[in-house]
């Protein structure tokens, strides 16, 4: 079987999909990743065949200088209605839709699937089963929410055409008839998805399928110290990557004077952002830039970040508690959703002083509750089928 995978181009939005494309080429399927930007060199490097559905374009700058205005820069006389359209709204799932729906379906027609997957804040890959006539997988990329919960559904559901994908359906002339989808894939442990599991959706009888989450943050060369658990608890700090594009790093400057002043061991992973303001770090902080979170993870006591659904789910699947400090998007829910099932705890970044900081972090590394939580939910994980599963089950599905 030929099977289309298509992507958002951001490290949450991609990198969740990453084990299940691996589970189908190991299954002996032929697989191709439509994605653009920044993703299509993590997703070579993932060892996966790419395609840059928007080349030679920086999708990440657009976005940056035109979305969220009121009308966009007059010096961008090149940009179509769609995109005007889309560049109103504060969300960039419009913009991916018009840059990256034509580009898919020309990747899709070269490639010829027998499936496109898509995943759940991804219209252009729907777009794209639609317009090539084949059946469709979604698969949910987020550990705080999926297409399944009522929220989404009514506010940014793709299953109903908004203004922007009207615009484009028409353009390419793509048939209104939906794909039929085969299933949705939750990724989410049964405790942590805020609503009672069904066999089936309601909306249209489709199939919801669990799936166990792996978590994939790329690949390094790990450093010795990141195999053995520390004498003290070792607290991991990280923003992820959008956070620092679109806030700065203001933020951490709290957070490391406040954990500088514990008795803890400090791993700052803060990729490429600057980290000049923040002036000398403590003695028992160490930054390491770019390093995979589930490198050392296992050795984490703590994890203190943004709420991205990936950096949330990954402490989840080692069972590590965490403190939140949520930015935008949905990194809120996310807070919600560790708050809720006990496993971590939140405070508004905007509010959050050196005091505060020290003592949820010093809660969630002595207060045995927080800990145990965590290892519930990372063996509800576990349990979960993994993604060779699905790939079987899907491959079933349409025998």
């Amino acid at each position: 079987m030929r099977i289309l995978f298509t992507a958002a181009p951001g490290y949450g939005l991609m990198l969740p999909i990453v084990p299940l494309i691996w589970a189908a080429r190991a299954a002996g399927h032929e697989v191709l990743v439509a994605t653009t930007g920044e993703m299509t060199e993590v997703g070579a490097r993932a060892g996966l065949p790419v395609v840059d559905v928007y080349p030679e374009r920086d999708i990440w700058e657009l976005l940056l200088r035109h979305v969220g205005k009121s009308e966009p820069d007059e010096d961008a006389p090149e940009l179509t209605e769609e995109h005007r359209l889309a560049m109103r709204s504060a969300n960039p799932f419009g913009l991916f839709t018009v840059t990256m729906t034509e580009g898919s379906i020309e990747a899709g027609r070269a490639f010829g699937p027998d499936l496109v997957v898509f995943t759940s804040d991804h219209v252009a890959g729907r777009l794209t089963a639609q317009a090539l006539g084949v059946p469709a997988l979604e698969v949910g990329n987020r550990i705080s929410w999926s297409m399944r919960d009522a929220d989404w559904r009514e506010e940014r559901g793709n299953l109903v055409d908004d203004e922007v994908t009207t615009l484009i359906r028409e353009k390419l002339g793509i048939p209104a008839e939906l794909p039929r989808v085969v299933a949705r894939i939750d990724p989410r442990a049964p405790s942590m998805r805020g609503l009672v599991a069904d066999e089936t959706d309601p909306r249209d009888g489709v199939p919801w399928w669990p799936m166990r989450f792996v978590p994939f943050n790329g690949g390094a060369v790990l450093p010795e110290w990141a195999l053995h658990r520390p004498e003290r608890p070792r607290v991991c700090v990280t923003l992820g990557t959008v956070v620092p594009i679109m806030n700065g790093t203001s933020n951490l400057s709290v957070v490391i004077e406040a954990l500088g002043g514990m008795d803890v061991e400090v791993v700052l992973a803060a990729g490429k952002a600057d980290l000049s303001e923040l002036g000398a770090l403590p003695d028992n902080v160490h930054s390491v830039g770019f390093l995979p979170l589930s490198g050392f993870l296992p050795t984490c006591s703590l994890i203190v970040h943004h709420g991205g659904s990936g950096t949330t789910a990954a402490p989840l699947h080692y069972g590590v508690p965490q403190l939140v400090l949520p930015a935008f998007a949905d990194n809120p829910m996310s807070a919600e959703r560790v708050v809720e099932r006990g496993v971590g705890l939140s405070h508004d970044p905007t509010t959050v002083d050196v005091d505060t900081v020290r003592e949820l972090a010093g809660r969630l590394l002595t207060e045995p509750a927080f800990a145990a939580a965590a290892e519930e939910v990372s063996a509800e994980m576990a349990a979960q089928p993994a993604p060779t599963a699905v790939i079987e089950r899907v491959t079933a599905a349409l025998s």
